[in-house]
């Protein structure tokens, strides 16, 4: 591994929560790949964590939540064929995606509805109004 995957700021992916699971991959390799284990899984209890900022994984929980499979997000690569390239692209997809699901959500600017969007929608009421009144047959005689 290539060092602490900075997520946002000082947060850092901890490696003693990371989990590792590797397999047989169909990816690039030839033969190769028949023998060797180099597809990765990589898996973090988000729900667990202690790591990440109680806002921050609250967001994260919110927006990943259709990944977690109880509170634990799973990331796999096998696009290389070596284990040790799989390992740095599912960990940086990994810190990505949590810093991606963490970012706070922008705020939100205060409009006015301008007069004559009321005005229309008014006058548009008003000739609906106009034209179901036309359809009763009281006025005719």
């Amino acid at each position: 591994m290539s060092g602490p995957y900075v997520i946002r700021g000082s947060v850092s992916l901890p490696e003693a929560e990371l989990l590792w699971r590797f397999s047989r991959s169909s990816g690039p390799g030839g033969q190769h790949v028949n023998t060797t284990d180099s597809q990765v899984e990589l898996r973090f209890d988000l729900a667990k964590t202690e790591a990440l900022p109680p806002v921050w994984k609250e967001r994260a929980l919110a927006k990943l939540a259709g990944r977690l499979v109880d509170g634990v997000i799973s990331v796999r690569s096998s696009e290389h064929r070596s284990q040790w390239r799989n390992r740095e692209t599912a960990a940086v997809r990994l810190a990505s995606l949590l810093a991606e699901a963490t970012v706070p959500p922008k705020p939100r600017r205060a409009t006015r509805i301008p007069r004559g969007i009321n005005e229309r929608r008014l006058r548009e009421k008003k000739q609906r109004g106009d034209t179901k009144r036309g359809r009763s047959g009281r006025d005719w005689g």
